[in-house]
């Protein structure tokens, strides 16, 4: 066994990780980073980056088909998933080897092995040729998160499947079941069904997209069903299972319905476990997320980025989160991890975009809340598209009379392009007299936003 001496040890390289590698060597600092399976983690390989590249390259399909409702546009757009992967997949390809050859060439020593603690101070890597220790001043656990599965619905790779499972079907189903309404379900909903596949999705909370206001989920609901889709919620699943059949799902009340597949999409897990975190005196929850402080410190001179905190499962939370730890380790910063404006997007035809506070969030802290929309069907991009359905929505803090911007929402065709703009007024917290303070082109769906911006404001 090899023994080598580190000041930063990070485990995992996607993109907490590997922002971390860079940045603590590039300061510097003797850095490994070790990866059990592939550079980019996650979000490059099997999450974020081949989903868009899928919902990208069928992007055209659903305008095409509303411009043939309005007889603007005809005959048939034949689609190949097989062709669309091996794309993608030269792609994820290619930017993992550039990933790696950053770190290498930026003095990181990237290590390929499954890490698990040793102690307070030491990791162990099993790699293929052998076993390494390594010693560190500070360790970093970007380890991320898995597929979760739960009794009764543990995906089995043949009819019941999980997220990576998905994204390797060269023939799309005929019909589909999804379980869970939150971005991985309806982001591969989304896809499927411009492959022609009939769609039923199942969510057990109240309505979609759950962490978002209720106006938000309607809205969004009611334009799947326009589109085909079968949407069931309020309902638990008691299970999910391949028979000779299919994939036959069991509601909690005994009623069942079957698919070709179905997708567990109800969450993700931890990557902890194996880790041991416990060696190094770790806490971590029953589900497996570790326990950090205000600092994203778990134990002396042990932090734990994206994922693996329960925090904010988003691959530029890992990022952000990441940046700030090595600012710490260099004395740049001793301030508490600050608490950024997050912004997330749902990716589609018909999207989800938000980013700080939803009404019902900040009403739960007991903060005074009005509401300002705007409707797509005013914009004129949103026009010439023919996709007018959804709207815009900011949220006000009123409770000093002076409304202060602590949120803004959006459902709709293309409206994850507004994430960058609204993030700026939200983290600026602007107030209604600085709506103006810039110039908004035209025509774009930036004009959606200052509508909502500048409309009455309506209780929340």
């Amino acid at each position: 066994m090899t023994h080598e001496q580190y000041d930063l040890v990070i485990i995992g390289a996607g993109p907490g990780g590997s922002r971390a590698a860079l940045d603590a060597a590039a300061a510097g600092m003797r850095t490994a980073l070790v990866e059990k399976a592939d550079a980019g983690g996650t979000c490059l390989n099997w999450g974020c980056i081949p989903t868009k590249f899928l919902l990208g390259g069928t992007a055209a399909v659903p305008l095409l088909q509303i411009q043939k409702k309005y007889k603007a546009a005809g005959g048939d757009v034949h689609l190949s998933l097989a062709a669309l992967h091996q794309r993608k997949d030269r792609f994820i390809k290619g930017t993992r080897q550039n990933l790696v050859k950053q770190l290498t060439q930026a003095g990181v020593n990237f290590i390929t092995g499954a890490a698990s603690l040793a102690g307070p101070r030491t990791v162990v890597v099993e790699k293929e040729d052998g076993s390494s220790l390594l010693q560190f001043e500070n360790l970093i656990l970007a380890a991320g998160s898995e597929p979760a599965s739960f009794p009764g619905l543990i995906p089995d790779g043949n009819c019941v499947l999980h997220s990576s499972h998905i994204l390797q079907l060269e023939t799309p189903p005929q019909s589909l079941i999804i379980v869970g309404g939150g971005a991985i379900g309806l982001e591969m909903g989304d896809l499927f069904a411009r492959f022609g596949t009939q769609i039923t999705i199942v969510e057990a909370l109240p309505h979609l997209v759950p962490a978002e206001d209720d106006d938000i989920a309607d809205a969004l609901t009611k334009a799947l069903k326009r589109e085909g889709w079968t949407v069931h919620t309020g309902r638990r699943v008691r299970s999910l299972v391949t028979d000779e059949e299919g994939a036959l799902l069991t509601f909690e009340d005994g009623t069942a319905i079957r698919a070709d597949k179905a997708l567990m999409a109800a969450g993700r897990s931890p990557a902890t476990a194996a880790l041991h975190p416990e060696k190094a005196g770790i806490m971590t929850d029953g589900r497996g997320w570790i326990s950090t402080d205000n600092f994203l410190q778990a134990a002396e001179n042990i932090y734990a980025v994206g994922d693996v905190n329960g925090r904010t499962l988003l691959a530029h939370a890992a990022e952000h989160q990441a940046r700030y730890v090595v600012s710490r380790l260099r004395g740049l910063t001793a301030a508490e991890y600050p608490a950024p404006v997050m912004p997330s997007c749902v990716y589609g035809h018909m999207e989800v975009m938000r980013t700080g506070a939803t009404a019902k969030e900040l009403t739960a802290q007991g903060i005074s809340v009005s509401v300002s929309r705007a409707p797509l069907a005013s914009n004129a991009i949103a026009q010439s598209c023919g996709a007018t359905q959804g709207f815009v929505k900011a949220v006000w803090a009123t409770g000093n009379g002076t409304p202060e911007l602590r949120g803004i929402a959006a459902t709709g065709h293309g409206v994850s392009h507004l994430v960058g703009l609204a993030t700026v007024m939200v983290q600026q917290r602007w107030r209604r007299e600085n709506i103006h303070d810039i110039i908004y082109a035209h025509p774009t769906l930036d004009e959606a936003l200052e509508a909502a911006l500048s409309a009455p404001l309506e209780n929340a």
